[in-house]
C-alpha cells in the first residue's frame, strides 16, 4: 500500500457538489492498493500514518505525530499512485490491485483507521472527489507499507 500524504491546515473531498469528508489542520492521505496488498499492509501503513513525526514542535522541529496534536485524517483512495510510469507517455495500471480488492482493502484501512483513531474522515472508493487543501509548509511525504 502507498500512502502519499500532506501535513495540512484544512481539506475537504466534495462529491456531487456535496462535502463528505472534511479536516481541520491535520494529515490528507492519498491512498494506493497494489496487487498483493494484504490487511497487514493496511495495518502497517495506519501505524506508520498516525506516528510519522511531521508537526512542529516547540523548537519548530518535526517532531510530532498527528496524533500528539490532536489533528484530523482525510483519507482518500487514489488507485493511480498504484500506476507504473517508468515507460512510455501513458501510466499503466498493470500494477494496482484489481477495484473490487482495491475497494476492500481501502474500506478495512479506512475501518481500523476509525477504530484507532478519534478524527478521521474519508473520501469515497471510484466516486469523482474534488479534493481541496491547503498544504502547510508544504509538508508531502511518500509513504509505504
Amino acid at each position: 500500500m502507498i500512502a502519499l500524504i500532506q501535513r495540512v491546515t484544512n481539506a475537504n473531498v466534495v462529491v456531487e457538489n456535496k462535502v463528505i469528508g472534511e479536516i481541520e489542520q491535520g494529515i490528507l492521505a492519498l491512498i494506493g492498493v497494489e496487487k498483493n496488498d494484504q490487511k497487514s499492509n493496511a495495518d502497517r501503513l495506519l501505524e506508520r500514518l498516525t506516528g510519522y513525526r511531521i508537526f512542529s514542535d516547540s523548537e519548530d522541529k518535526m517532531n510530532l505525530s498527528v496524533a500528539d496534536i490532536g489533528g484530523g485524517l482525510l483519507l482518500v483512495p487514489q488507485f493511480t499512485l498504484a500506476a507504473d510510469t517508468r515507460k512510455g507517455k501513458r501510466p499503466s495500471f498493470s500494477t494496482a490491485a484489481p477495484p473490487q480488492e482495491g475497494e476492500a482493502l481501502f474500506d478495512y484501512f479506512l475501518e481500523q483507521a476509525k477504530l484507532k483513531y478519534p478524527k478521521v474522515e474519508s473520501g469515497r472508493f471510484g466516486a469523482d472527489m474534488k479534493v481541496s487543501l491547503c498544504n502547510d509548509g508544504p509538508v508531502t511525504f511518500w509513504l509505504t507499507a
